[in-house]
């Protein structure tokens, strides 16, 4: 592997997807196709994607101890000493420095929108850095951090594009991705419990039974919000249709899907692949985004 290989490994592109929050609330406000406002949503996307970049290339110098001693983060580039760590945080400053280009470019489409865009993501660096040196020690602190930054997301977006945020686009981003970083910890203790490999501190302070629980709690609160959400008057008054909740046969079978491949199947440590790589997923996420878009657009 040469060493452009290695940077963009470090950069971590596969991970952007995360970073498509941002188009939610120009999608549910039904301006998906027009410019005015997907233009400044697009480079909101590259903005997040760059400062998150930054973050893994901070977060990878802080971690390199520990990373050396896991089976399969050894192999990242700053751990495995493919990149320095100086090189690192030059990444890092460069993917910050890019990132704020973006967000004052999303100026020339909104000029109102400057200060709060420079804001949300500020805090979003501000408490991911937090997070590597610290937060992410604290049981339970650790995934709620997580969740709030996909929040942050939805907020830069709706921002960006001048889109109306309602509180169950809030509510949904900030529960389903809650969900995630649960069954993501679970991979971690399970990783602890079969190698004697502590990924994180945090992971000495839960154990399977605890998140098994968590998991099952926020996954039902998750539905049961996403099904008041379809049959809220507000929502079908907005929408102009009584068939919103039929939307909601796709989000239970992919929130069960995913709850197999944590408990059955052991494999929710990286919620970015298993997205990415099963197609029981993709069949969910396609066939919902084809029934709302249907509901939305015709």
């Amino acid at each position: 592997m040469n060493g452009i290989q290695h940077i963009v490994k470090l950069l971590r592109p596969k991970q952007w997807v995360k970073n498509l929050f941002v188009f939610l609330p120009l999608f549910f406000d039904k301006r998906l196709f027009e410019m005015d406002g997907l233009l400044p949503c697009v480079l909101m996307f590259f903005a997040f994607s760059f400062a998150s970049s930054g973050i893994y290339c901070f977060n990878d110098i802080n971690d390199v101890e520990a990373d050396r001693k896991h089976h399969e983060k050894r192999n990242r580039p700053i751990a495995s000493g493919a990149v320095s760590i100086r090189a690192g945080y030059v990444l890092m400053i460069i993917c910050l420095l890019v990132a704020a280009m973006f967000l004052w470019a999303i100026t020339w489409f909104n000029a109102g929108a400057a200060s709060a865009v420079f804001l949300i993501v500020g805090l979003y660096v501000v408490m991911n850095i937090a997070y590597s040196l610290k937060l992410k020690q604290l049981a339970i602190i650790d995934v709620f951090i997580i969740a709030i930054g996909f929040v942050l997301r939805v907020f830069a977006g709706g921002m960006a594009a001048g889109a109306g945020l309602s509180h169950w686009i809030v509510l949904m981003t900030f529960l389903l991705t809650l969900f995630l970083a649960f069954a993501k910890r679970r991979d971690d203790v399970v990783v602890y419990e079969n190698s004697g490999v502590e990924v994180r501190k945090s992971v000495s302070n839960y154990n399977i039974s605890f998140l098994n629980t968590a998991i099952s709690v926020v996954a039902s609160i998750t539905m049961v919000c996403y099904i008041m959400y379809t049959v809220s008057p507000n929502v079908v008054s907005r929408f102009n249709s009584s068939y919103v909740y039929l939307t909601s046969v796709f989000v239970l079978a992919g929130i069960i899907r995913y709850l197999q491949i944590t408990i059955v199947e052991t494999r929710s440590g990286s919620p970015t692949k298993v997205l990415l790589h099963d197609h029981f997923i993709h069949g969910c996420i396609l066939c919902w985004l084809i029934a709302f878009t249907l509901i939305l657009y015709l």
